[in-house]
């Protein structure tokens, strides 16, 4: 017989996600399980890209990016958030958000460590608490605002507790947590010298007047964050894997020593053209980029109201959860996988962001895409009654 498997493998299966897109695939249905923002590239990001490549800028970098983009990215800080970062020593650049914070767990956390995660969860996030061999304890989030209860952080601290994880804006809730709520966090944080580690990946997509605030900048706070973002969800370049995190120097190298055993560098011309984005598209770019996602959940909501499937309506990201309880099927995935069937739309069942059952009436719908294709989905869900 064969070797067998590692260990290792047992804690990693594939994400609903993915799973649900093959499902799509193999349907030639409508994809809103995954995330991957079919909207147009932004010129000036194509175009740095292309002239990077044009220029033979086609070999490795340093193993925490070029200067071009870690420069870029220390300005945006500035502008958006009165953030001093040190480009040549505080950013990491990788594999995309997935890769970085995959980095920062490797240099901070060892097996055994507990992690505070907020539910319903990325489920990426866990998967890569389990190859640390860390655990999770839970936090659950009450919908539809997905209101965090007084308390509930400080109590599920340990003293195997090393880190809390943030998703801001969050993926799948959409929740955009508030200053109050982030500053009760942090003194948490703080009071029993915890990481926070703070995907927020999803920075721009704010709706209703509400305000993204990194953790980082409440006082005492720098010091012990790690910010996790990327260029992914912004320029629609998801498959480019262009993230990066952000910490304090004395921790941001050994991040990068480990971004460089995994993912040696991200890619070279992929870097620069990211950078000439974050350069040449201000302001109003990102507020452009809100309001058209804003006109885009409206449409999804409404037509996931009509089809009697009562969304929770998101404050940030770009998925939508929704209620599917008139949907054949004993668990989320059998509702999914007969909703597919029944429209030719795709969702994620939302087991895949509980460790519980706390998901089983809930699905994931993702409205990342061109409106063409946002009308087409509101029109199948019309058609349902």
């Amino acid at each position: 017989m064969p070797p067998e498997l590692s260990n290792l493998q047992k804690t990693v299966l594939q994400s609903e996600i993915r799973s649900m897109t093959l499902a799509c695939n193999a349907a030639a249905g409508i994809n809103l399980a995954q995330g991957v923002c079919d909207c147009p590239l932004p010129p000036p990001v194509g175009a740095g890209a292309k002239e990077a490549i044009d220029k033979g800028k086609n070999t490795y970098t340093r193993y925490d990016g070029t200067t071009e983009l870690r420069e870029a990215i220390a300005g945006k800080y500035k502008h958006f958030y009165d953030m001093s970062i040190d480009a040549a020593g505080e950013i990491v650049v990788s594999a995309g958000a997935t890769g970085a914070f995959y980095c920062a767990c490797l240099a901070l956390l060892n097996p055994g460590d507990e992690v505070i995660v907020f539910e319903p969860y990325y489920g990426y996030h866990i998967n890569t608490l389990n190859i640390m061999g860390a655990k999770a304890r839970y936090v659950r989030l009450l919908p539809p605002q997905w209101r965090v209860l007084k308390d509930a952080v400080a109590a599920a601290v340990s003293r195997r507790t090393k880190a809390i994880l943030l998703n801001s804006p969050a993926n799948p809730s959409g929740k955009v947590f508030a200053r109050s709520e982030l500053e009760a966090i942090a003194a948490v944080a703080k009071k029993h010298d915890l990481w926070v580690f703070t995907d927020e990946i999803y920075e721009h997509f704010v709706y209703d007047g509400l305000e993204h605030v990194p953790i980082a900048t409440l006082p005492g706070m720098r010091e012990r964050t790690v910010t996790i973002s990327g260029l992914s969800k912004t320029f629609s370049i998801t498959g480019w894997r262009i993230g990066y995190a952000i910490s304090d120097k004395k921790f941001s190298q050994a991040i990068g020593y480990f971004n460089d055993l995994v993912y040696v560098c991200a890619p070279s011309p992929l870097q620069l053209g990211a950078a000439r984005g974050i350069v040449e598209l201000g302001a109003g770019f990102y507020k452009a980029l809100s309001d058209e996602f804003l006109r885009k959940r409206a449409k999804l909501c409404d037509a996931l109201v009509g089809a009697g499937l009562a969304p929770c309506v998101p404050q940030g990201a770009y998925y939508v959860l929704a209620d599917m309880s008139r949907v054949k099927g004993k668990t989320s995935r059998e509702k999914a996988m007969n909703f597919l069937d029944k429209t030719g739309i795709a969702c994620v069942p939302g087991c895949a962001f509980y460790h519980d059952d706390g998901g089983e009436l809930l699905a994931r719908f993702c409205f990342a895409k061109e409106e063409a294709v946002i009308d087409e989905v509101c029109r199948r869900l019309k058609a349902i009654n």
